[in-house]
């Protein structure tokens, strides 16, 4: 026993942390949550603007190395082709990287953008809402995703190094001790992303059951969702990328294609594309003075706090994992494709889901006059939508089955992703690994949901949003280092 704990000491000193976390959680929730609150306010009024001057670096970043003479160096030999299509990548990367997010926001967030603008602007209260609808889903979440998928991804394919954060700085970095530092953060991070996910998720799909059956179906049902969603996702894992995770990745795109394509083509199909033109057009003008806040631009720290800086702790929580997956499957391509495949084509895919929703949304409240939050509920808000348009039922039942297999597709990238960091940087893991990290996730996904369940005043989304922002944080200056010992290899090669 001693051997195998000293064998894997990652996942060992990873796994006691999550599994003592979950403890006190389960025994001091109220505790917790008051440590968690006020830890939060720390981290956002020292270092909450920090989040938006690195989202707006990574993106600056991203594009100057995809455009520059270091795009075209291809992740593998240099006679090596994609191992998979554009199709299955689009749909591997994209179900990995939001999921079901995209439909726990639909409506709510440019609803509420709409009824409480960020800022003063010359723009009219739809198409802002919808802009900083994108801001927030656009290209900072996927500048993020696509730095690690880089990074690691030359690393992986280029350099042979194994699956690990650490391999990134492993030739300027000697000591072993901080190398394992790193790679323990980087776990306990993207655990924390993932079960804040899970959470918010389980909920979400909670919240349409109640609305589908008129009832309250209460916490238990919550938590059996999250044993139902991690067991198919540890088989999901068990089989791997090829039989499990492309399989369920393919399904979901098409199931949310066929979601999108038909409230666009029920609702006022001009309107929603001269709204996705407009925004889109504004989106890249403002782009700049909306990721720095400045002047005009400043929504404030209190709304800052509540969304943009909740959600760059949400997006580089999530991209250790996913930019790991992403780089996993993107050998053959090179630095440019990467880059730009991950930056612009998920961003303009969520652009227009959020313009299709989002618009909709608009119109059915002018319609109706006067506005009583019916969509101010984030768990309930598109199956209150839904009731508004044709086979209601129908779409709820199947927002509820994409809801389920977002989450499990989010789950079995993650646990893959897990093992690979946990055995030893292996490509295709050891299965019992894929096991444990299923059961952990699982443990420490129900404490979160108990935390946000430990007052009458606060719920999952509170919970998560200060829990993010503060585990969010020491990794955030890890990326400042990765990337500046990244162009550093790049430069030597060059001159090689």
């Amino acid at each position: 026993m001693l051997k195998h704990i000293k064998k894997y000491s990652i996942l060992s000193i990873s796994v006691g942390i999550i599994f003592t976390c979950s403890l006190i959680v389960f025994f001091a929730t109220e505790a917790s949550y008051s440590v968690i609150e006020n830890a939060s306010l720390w981290v956002r009024n020292y270092f909450g603007y920090f989040y938006l001057y690195l989202g707006f670096g990574c993106v600056l970043a991203l594009l100057l190395i995809a455009f520059s003479k270091y795009g075209k160096i291809k992740l593998g030999k240099s006679s090596s082709k994609p191992e998979y299509s554009l199709w299955s990548w689009i749909a591997m990367l994209y179900s990995a990287g939001m999921g079901s997010g995209i439909l726990l926001r639909a409506v709510q967030e440019p609803v509420f953008m709409q009824q409480h603008p960020p800022y003063a602007s010359a723009l009219s209260p739809n198409i802002l809402a919808l802009e900083f609808t994108f801001y927030q889903w656009g290209l900072t979440a996927w500048a993020f995703y696509g730095l690690f998928a880089m990074v690691v991804g030359y690393a992986l394919h280029v350099k042979k190094k194994k699956v690990r954060i650490s391999a990134t700085i492993d030739d300027h970095i000697k000591s072993d001790y901080l190398k394992k530092g790193v790679d323990v953060i980087t776990i306990i991070t993207t655990v924390f992303g993932l079960i804040a996910a899970i959470g918010l998720g389980t909920t979400q799909i909670s919240g349409g059951l109640n609305h589908i059956s008129d009832s309250d179906l209460g916490l238990a049902t919550t938590i059996g969702l999250c044993v139902f969603i991690s067991t198919v996702a540890c088989y999901s894992a068990w089989q791997g990328v090829n039989k499990g995770i492309k399989i369920f990745s393919k399904l979901n795109i098409i199931v949310t294609l066929a979601i999108l394509m038909f409230v666009f083509t029920t609702s006022d199909m001009g309107a929603i594309l001269l709204s996705f033109a407009k925004t889109t057009f504004y989106y890249i003008i403002d782009f700049a003075p909306m990721s720095l806040a400045i002047g005009s631009y400043n929504p404030g720290l209190e709304f800052l706090t509540d969304w943009t800086f909740y959600y760059w702790a949400f997006w580089l929580a999530w991209a250790p994992f996913t930019g790991i997956f992403i780089a996993r499957i993107s050998k053959g391509r090179t630095i440019r494709q990467l880059l730009l495949g991950v930056l612009i084509i998920p961003s303009l895919g969520t652009f227009f889901w959020f313009s299709v929703f989002g618009t909709s949304a608009f119109l059915l409240i002018e319609e109706w006059g006067v506005y009583s939050n019916q969509f101010s509920n984030v768990f309930a808000s598109i199956f209150i939508f839904f009731e508004h348009y044709p086979y209601a039922t129908v779409l709820n039942i199947t927002s509820i089955f994409l809801l389920i297999s977002f989450l499990i597709t989010s789950v079995d990238s993650a646990v893959f992703v897990l093992s690979m960091f946990t055995d030893k940087g292996s490509k295709n893991p050891s299965k019992t690994h894929r096991v444990i990290w299923s059961v952990f996730i699982l443990l420490a996904t129900i404490a979160l949901i108990l935390l946000g369940n430990s007052k009458a005043n606060i719920n999952v989304l509170e919970a998560v949003q200060r829990l993010l922002i503060i585990t969010s944080l020491p990794f955030s200056f890890f990326i400042i280092i990765m990337l500046s010992y990244f162009i550093k290899d790049l430069r030597k090669i060059k001159k090689k």
